[in-house]
């Protein structure tokens, strides 16, 4: 439902990313953690807790690490940076709409 609504929004000359508004979106129809599975939410943990604390997964150097982690890591890296520009975002409109109604 919520594809077919960007795809349409987008017809009628918009350009949203249709994988960034679905997940926007979602949070307003059901829980996260029910549509991520839980073997990426142990991913996505294991990522912050790494990088809370500096210390590797998996035993050894970079190089030593499965591919498959970096895979993942690069991935959960990506969304992070996409979501903290979001929230960035909103926070400098908010921040401006505050300086709006205090000048209006």
């Amino acid at each position: 439902m919520l594809i077919t609504e960007t795809k349409e929004i987008n017809d009628g000359g918009k350009s949203f990313d249709i994988a960034s508004s679905v997940s926007q979106q979602l949070p307003h129809f059901c829980c996260m953690n029910i549509v991520i599975k839980p073997k990426y939410q142990r991913d996505i943990s294991q990522y912050l807790y790494c990088k809370e604390f500096g210390v590797t997964p998996f035993p050894g150097a970079y190089g030593e690490q499965p591919q498959r982690w970096i895979n993942k890591v690069n991935i959960i890296k990506n969304a992070m940076g996409r979501r903290e520009e979001r929230m960035h975002k909103q926070a400098q409109r908010e921040a401006e709409m505050k300086v709006g109604t205090k000048n209006g």
